[in-house]
């Protein structure tokens, strides 16, 4: 089976700090409509699926436009069956805010720990680098609307075919470390995060996420500075952001800047009236359904895809295929990926590749052989390892949130 790693040099805190440097002090596009142009257009499937590959955005290769400012840019699905990890070039983009930084310089960049410590900090880069334990995990990023385009009755919001995720092997200190330099006061309740993009209205909200304390100091939380290997491009966060592995890419601020301990529950616009789901079994309700109750989204669900075949391919009966794709647990591991290749009716465990930890992908395999020709309906579902399933049929809510539905492509075979 076919595998990847990231492209990582030797580690060292030196290394990393040459680098950053000059990625920091060099000049960005300004990220704006104007530097935005077509090279292609391309059909998402589903309607109004119309877009542009466009590929002169900072530090990325080929991507999907959904939107120039704030960018929220695809990653084409094919790139998803080259291994594991998905290249920094071509890893998704999505911010919240328009006015983003287009240069920061890594010398005079801080990163503040105030509210309920014992001591606040004001750490440089060079710091956290330098006098943290370097600490090193691979995790899928996921936006919470990830396959919006899908959702039936349509809802408003970026139509995202499922190219907005990408796993990254991410390497930084653990915020547990971090805020325990500070110093966490008792009756510490939630950390909160801010980062460095703002709205163009002084009444826009500003970007603030929360955790509860526990999960923020669980040891697995971090702060990255550098993703697979190299330091963070511009637009996934530079120069660090919050990773926190198994929960939805909302959480995972960029360009972090400011850590807030909290006495009190945050009740911030982006916590309480943004990215809040249907306390339902899957974020599911109906259209017409009233009077639910919300909660913050927080836990990823599994998901499965095939990257080996697209929608409308022809295969050739009798030829031997070897059926290829990715799968994630969510908020935690694989048990297995089983396949079926007659609409549901049977299905068959395909062989797992490398395990590189509990939140990332892992890619199956399966050698399969069509002995009659005509239209063929392909399923693929993941099982995690607490017994959670993809659903058989998809879930709905306003926001177009959580989608994981088990994934079908229709082949024809001659």
């Amino acid at each position: 089976m076919k595998q990847s790693t990231p492209n990582a040099t030797p580690f060292s805190r030196r290394n990393f700090l040459t680098r950053a440097g000059a990625l920091g002090l060099s000049g960005f596009l300004a990220i704006t409509s104007r530097s935005v142009r077509a090279s292609e257009l391309i059909e998402l499937p589903f309607a109004n699926g119309r877009r542009e590959l466009v590929s002169n955005f900072p530090q990325k290769g080929p991507m999907i436009l959904q939107r120039s400012r704030p960018p929220l840019l695809e990653t084409p699905f094919e790139v998803f069956d080259q291994g594991v990890f998905t290249p920094n070039e071509s890893f998704y983009v999505r911010w919240h805010l328009p006015n983003i930084p287009t240069t920061i310089d890594p010398a005079e960049f801080r990163l503040k720990v105030r509210g309920g410590v014992r001591q606040p900090l004001s750490l440089t880069l060079q710091e956290l680098v330098r006098d943290f334990p370097p600490f090193e995990i691979a995790a899928v990023n996921q936006c919470s609307g990830n396959s919006r385009g899908f959702f039936s009755p349509r809802v408003t919001g970026a139509q995202w075919d499922n190219g907005a995720m990408g796993n990254a092997l991410w390497r930084g200190v653990r915020l547990k470390d971090v805020l325990d330099r500070a110093g966490v006061a008792s009756g510490a309740l939630q950390a909160r995060f801010r980062g460095l993009d703002t709205g163009v209205l002084p009444q826009t909200p500003t970007l603030m996420k929360s955790l509860a304390i526990d999960h923020a100091r669980d040891g697995e939380v971090m702060i990255a500075y550098e993703m697979n290997g190299k330091p963070l491009p511009l637009l996934n966060g530079f120069p660090i952001r919050l990773v926190v592995p198994g929960w939805y890419a909302t959480y995972w601020v960029k360009m972090l800047a400011d850590i807030e301990v909290l006495d009190k529950a945050d009740d911030n616009y982006w916590m309480s009236k943004a990215y809040v789901i249907p306390d339902t079994p899957g974020a599911n309700v109906t259209p017409d359904q009233k009077d639910v109750k919300m909660v913050p989204i927080n836990r990823m669900v599994p998901r499965s895809f095939f990257t080996s075949l697209r929608d409308g391919a022809h295969v050739r009966r009798a030829q031997p295929l070897q059926l290829r794709g990715i799968a994630f647990g969510g908020d935690t591991g694989i048990a297995k990926v089983l396949v079926s290749t007659d609409a549901g009716h049977n299905w068959q465990a395909a062989r797992l590749g490398t395990d590189h930890g509990k939140y990332g992908f892992r890619q199956w395999e399966l050698p399969v052989r069509f002995v009659s020709t005509g239209p063929k309906t392909l399923l693929v579902k993941a099982i995690n390892t607490a017994g959670l399933a993809q659903p058989d049929h998809p879930n709905w809510n306003a926001s177009g949130f959580m989608r994981n539905v088990i994934e079908a492509v229709a082949v024809q075979v001659s």
